[in-house]
């Protein structure tokens, strides 16, 4: 197996940054040598620190290392990274990446993630190979642009890991208004993979918000013989949050 460690930046993320040398990504200040942001922005930015070690859902006291789902009702995963929350500039980078397909919003966000990884001492999952949530097959023609699958190929490059697929057999109605147990009904059934001998898998998504979609692909994973299974995305919804735009 291959540990996950941070392997440096793609000569597309440079142009990108040459196109407004020296400004932050946020604030159009003075970067920092070679990133897109500055200090203080990213230091500032809504970083999920405080989460739960199994599903990074975040938590209301530093008291806690679970949340109360996973005490009760532990994923099918075994952890997740999700280094961020969804509010704020984070927010306004992912709706950029995932509605309106900008390059630019990806490129940084991948940066970000790589980034939070090179800066975070306690990651220590392990990979064979990632996993994106896939769209099913109308609704990605439809929509010309799989997000997930996108962030993990970018990912799997840098990290020197392979980028398997999975199936979507059904196309199920949108999770946006949907409860925590309703999310979870949607998606029985719904993923598939081929059988597969990588030892660890990894769901990647972009936004987390349940942890209904990662649970789901993670339990079609491991009935595809995979030993174990984590989740990495961007970020996760703050604690209390409806649903995501």
């Amino acid at each position: 197996m291959k540990t996950v460690w941070y392997a440096g930046i793609s000569g597309l993320e440079k142009r990108l940054r040459r196109a407004l040398p020296g400004h932050c990504a946020f604030c159009l200040g003075q970067t920092v040598v070679d990133k897109a942001w500055c200090q203080e922005c990213f230091d500032g930015l809504p970083w999920n620190r405080r989460c739960c070690a199994r599903c990074a859902e975040p938590l209301a006291s530093s008291q806690q290392s679970l949340c109360r789902h996973c005490r009760s009702e532990p994923p099918a995963f075994s952890g997740a990274y999700v280094p961020f929350l969804y509010e704020g500039p984070i927010r306004q980078l992912v709706h950029g990446f995932k509605f309106e397909a900008s390059p630019r919003s990806g490129y940084l966000m991948v940066d970000l993630y790589l980034e939070a990884l090179k800066c975070d001492a306690t990651p220590d999952w392990e990979a064979d190979v990632l996993v994106p949530v896939p769209l099913f097959a109308g609704r990605a023609r439809e929509r010309g642009f799989n997000q997930a699958d996108w962030f993990a190929r970018q990912l799997g490059h840098h990290l020197g890991l392979p980028v398997i697929e999975a199936i979507r057999l059904v196309d199920t109605p949108s999770q946006r208004l949907l409860g925590r147990q309703s999310r979870r009904d949607n998606l029985i059934d719904v993923f598939e993979l081929h059988q597969v001998s990588a030892a660890s898998m990894v769901v990647v998504d972009d936004v987390v918000t349940t942890g209904a979609t990662a649970e789901a692909l993670a339990r079609a994973a491991l009935a595809a013989g995979a030993r174990n299974v984590s989740v990495i995305a961007f970020a996760r919804t703050p604690l209390g949050a409806g649903v995501i735009p």
